[in-house]
C-alpha cells in the first residue's frame, strides 16, 4: 500500500509514487491549469465548444508522447534534444513505407525500431562518453534531420494509406485514436518506472549517480535504456503526427523538445534529476496546449507566441531551480 501522507524513499534513493505527496508537488501547476481554462472559457466563446475541445486534445497528444521520454531522461539526469528529428524521421520512414503497401503494423514497428536505435546511440555515446548528453543528443538531432532531408528530398511524402491516417484522425468509442495511444503508453510507462526495479534504478541515478552505483546499479545500461524510451516515445509521437496530416514532413519536429521539456518541468519534473512523474508532465502537457490554444483563439501575432512561451519555459526552470535550493538547505 502506497504511503498516502507522505513522500517516501527506497533503498536506492528513488522516490516512491505517493499521491498525497504528488498532488502537493503539482497543485500550483493545477491552478494554473484551471485558472487558465477559466479566463479562456470567459474571453471567448469557442474554448469550450467540442470540436476546440478535441482538437486540442489530439494536438497535445504528440507533445505528451514526446514528454513522457523526456520526462524519463530528465528524472535520470540527462536531457534529449534529438527527439523533434526522431518524430519527423519516424513519420516520414512510416509512410513511405505504407505508402508502399506494407501492413501499417509493420510500419509503425519499423519506425518505432528506428526512434529507439537513435536512442540506443544517444545512450551509448552518453554512458561511455563524459560528453553532456546536451551536446551529444544536439549532434543527433541535426544528423536525423538531414537524413529525412535526404531521404525525402526535402519535399513532404503524401500519405495515401487510409488505414495509416486513422492512426491519427480516427476515433474509437468516441475518443480519438492518438488520445487512446497516449493513454496507453502512460499506463505501460507508469508501471515501468514506479512498479519495476528498471522505475527505481531511474530514480536513483538521477538523484546521486555514485549512490546508485555503489548500491550495485548498473548506472550505463540504465542510461542507455532512457533514451531508448525517449526514442522509442519520439517515434510513437511521428508516427501519430504524420497520420494526422496525411504526411511525413522532414521538416515537422523542429522545437517539440522545448515544448516537452517545459511540460515536464512545468509538471514537477526536477532539471537536476531524481524527481518527476507521468502525472504531471500529463498536466504541464496541457497547460503548453491550452496556451497555445488560448493564444490562437485570441488571435494573438505568432511572434509574441515565441515570446510568451519563452518567458513560461524560462519561469518553470526558474521554479525548478527555486525548489533544488529549498531542498538543498534541508
Amino acid at each position: 500500500m502506497p504511503n498516502t501522507t507522505k513522500t517516501s524513499t527506497d533503498s536506492y534513493g528513488g522516490i516512491v509514487y505517493v499521491p498525497l505527496a504528488w498532488f502537493k508537488r503539482n497543485l500550483g501547476a493545477m491552478i494554473a491549469l484551471v485558472l487558465m481554462c477559466i479566463l479562456l472559457s470567459v474571453t471567448t466563446d469557442s474554448f469550450l465548444v467540442s470540436t476546440n475541445i478535441l482538437s486540442t486534445l489530439r494536438n497535445v497528444c504528440v507533445n505528451c508522447l514526446i514528454a513522457f521520454g523526456i520526462t524519463c531522461v530528465l528524472i535520470c539526469g540527462g536531457i534529449d534534444l534529438s527527439v523533434g528529428s526522431v518524430a519527423a524521421a519516424a513519420g516520414v520512414t512510416a509512410v513511405q513505407l505504407a505508402n508502399r503497401g506494407l501492413p501499417v503494423v509493420l510500419c509503425v514497428a519499423v519506425a518505432l525500431a528506428l526512434g529507439v536505435a537513435v536512442g540506443l546511440v544517444n545512450g551509448l555515446v552518453v554512458a561511455n562518453t563524459d560528453l553532456p548528453p546536451f551536446i551529444i543528443t544536439l549532434s543527433t538531432q541535426i544528423t536525423v534531420r538531414g537524413v529525412s532531408y535526404i531521404l525525402t528530398g526535402g519535399q513532404p511524402s503524401q500519405c495515401v494509406n487510409e488505414n495509416f491516417n486513422m492512426l491519427g484522425s480516427g476515433s474509437l468509442l468516441g475518443l480519438p485514436i492518438p488520445v487512446l495511444i497516449v493513454v496507453g503508453a502512460m499506463v505501460i510507462l507508469f508501471f515501468v518506472m514506479n512498479r519495476t526495479c528498471f522505475g527505481r534504478h531511474v530514480y536513483a541515478v538521477g538523484g546521486n549517480r555514485e549512490s546508485a552505483r555503489y548500491a550495485g546499479v548498473n548506472v550505463k545500461w540504465v542510461q542507455v535504456r532512457v533514451f531508448m524510451i525517449s526514442g522509442l516515445m519520439a517515434a510513437l509521437a511521428g508516427v501519430v503526427l504524420a497520420a494526422r496530416l496525411y504526411s511525413g514532413q522532414p521538416n515537422v519536429g523542429e522545437g517539440f523538445e522545448r515544448d516537452a521539456i517545459a511540460a515536464s518541468v512545468l509538471g514537477g519534473t526536477s532539471m537536476g534529476g531524481g524527481v518527476g512523474t507521468l502525472g504531471g508532465t500529463v498536466i504541464g502537457v496541457l497547460i503548453i496546449g491550452v496556451l497555445n490554444n488560448g493564444m490562437n483563439l485570441l488571435r494573438i501575432d505568432t511572434y509574441w507566441q515565441y515570446v510568451v512561451k519563452g518567458v513560461v519555459i524560462l519561469g518553470a526552470v526558474y521554479m525548478d531551480y527555486l525548489k533544488r535550493v529549498r531542498a538543498s538547505k534541508k
